[in-house]
């Protein structure tokens, strides 16, 4: 028998298991960086500027978990499930050390407090499930995710990104090529790079030394096209980037608000 399409229709919860205490207070900030529509989004946007204090209960916890995760070789990881509340709003990247976690398949970060990932989640080799979901102060990801070359499902809310195809909210300028001896590349401010360290070379992972380049790619990972962060080493890592997904600004780009993005779909 058919169902009728007024028929109330019910959907698991999906996400029901990956969601922590609410007690002791909010779990994280609210951010309205990218505006929700065409009518709502800013002309200019900006990296968020938050530090993480690695002196917080959050941080050491979260390491805690990370260190008991690589110990266990566990294929599934929700560490901020058996955070509270204020732990998991004291927790704006991850730590480094995600690094070890080279068995986990399904990394769940629902609805966290997070502004950046860091660059060693490339090195999260059997990632094949990625789910930030409802964490609305990730505008952006790494261009190492692209390394997790099994990563095949993804859950993320697409709305929040730059450069989302529903309103094409734009992207934080980038200076083009920023010379050894200008800025200090391991003590960066993250308003303005997206970091506060950049290291190595997203492309080919050697070091950076001479010059830093940045620039931003939209890529498909998983079932989602990120907005991508490329810190490069050099022009020609530069040059060796992939063609950006269809649809989207056909080149890696410099971001700003004179980077013109093909029209919004909603």
């Amino acid at each position: 028998m058919g169902t009728d399409e007024t028929t109330p229709r019910l959907f698991p919860n999906l996400f029901a298991d990956a969601v922590g205490p609410s007690a002791g207070g909010p779990a994280r900030d609210h951010c309205r960086c990218v505006g929700h529509s065409v009518a709502t989004r800013p002309a200019i946007v900006s990296f968020h500027r938050d530090r993480q204090d690695t002196e917080a209960p959050g941080w050491h916890h979260l390491l805690a978990l990370i260190e008991e995760a690589a110990a266990d070789g566990r294929m599934v990881f929700k560490p901020f499930v058996e955070m509270s509340a204020p732990e998991r709003r004291q927790i704006v990247t991850l730590p480094p050390t995600i690094a070890k976690l080279t068995t986990v398949k399904r990394l769940v970060l629902y609805g966290t407090n997070l502004v950046r990932i860091p660059p060693e989640i490339g090195a999260m080799t059997s990632l094949e499930i990625f789910e930030p979901y409802t964490s609305h102060r990730l505008h952006w990801y790494p261009y190492e995710l692209t390394r997790c070359a099994k990563l095949a499902d993804s859950t993320v809310s697409t709305r929040v990104l730059y450069g989302n195809f529903k309103f094409r909210p734009p992207f934080p300028a980038l200076r083009p090529v920023t010379r050894a001896g200008e800025v200090d590349f391991d003590a960066l401010d993250p308003a303005v790079w997206g970091a506060d360290a950049v290291q190595t070379c997203s492309v080919c992972d050697g070091p950076i030394q001479g010059e830093l380049r940045q620039v931003w790619i939209s890529r498909l990972v998983g079932t989602d096209v990120l907005p991508m962060l490329v810190n490069a080493c050099s022009a020609g890592c530069v040059t060796a980037l992939p063609e950006p997904q269809s649809g989207y600004v056909p080149a890696p780009h410099t971001g700003g608000p004179e980077i013109v993005q093909p029209a919004a779909r909603w």
